[in-house]
């Protein structure tokens, strides 16, 4: 598995709306793997990290919390068979707070704001520690 920084054609690969799967680990261990969107974050001084967020009632929620180590696999929509595993850790976790980090998730995969503006909601930040591609993306 190669390590950061990303080569400039996965980091192109990975700014467009792609499908998208997280897995956590509960506390025995078991790993659990959920469809999610993701923003590659490239600017400011979350850069080089990846965003996700979810409804604070998800049980991965509490997962991150107890083990911050995340796998998000991002698959080409065009070509499954091209795809990037990214392994990390949550190293940022904070209320998101006027749901604008979901708004720029929404925008990025919908072209709209989030339609739901009651349930509060999370954000994370994953540090990229390891990465592996596979396709058109192959390491």
């Amino acid at each position: 598995m190669a390590t950061p920084p990303l080569p400039e054609d996965v980091t192109a690969l990975l700014r467009h709306p792609h499908p998208c799967v997280i897995a956590t680990l509960r506390r025995d261990g078991t790993p659990v793997t959920v469809p999610t969107w993701y923003l590659l974050e490239t600017e400011g001084p979350r850069a080089g990290t990846v965003l996700v967020n979810m409804d604070d009632s998800r049980v991965r929620l509490g997962h991150l919390r107890r083990d911050p180590r995340i796998s998000v696999t991002v698959l080409d929509s065009e070509s499954w068979y091209t795809h990037v595993s990214l392994l990390g850790e949550v190293v940022e976790m904070q209320p998101d707070e006027g749901l604008v980090d979901i708004d720029r998730l929404s925008r990025h995969y919908a072209d709209r704001p989030y339609p739901d503006r009651e349930s509060p909601r999370t954000s994370a930040g994953v540090r990229i520690d390891r990465w592996h591609g596979w396709g058109a993306a192959k390491d």
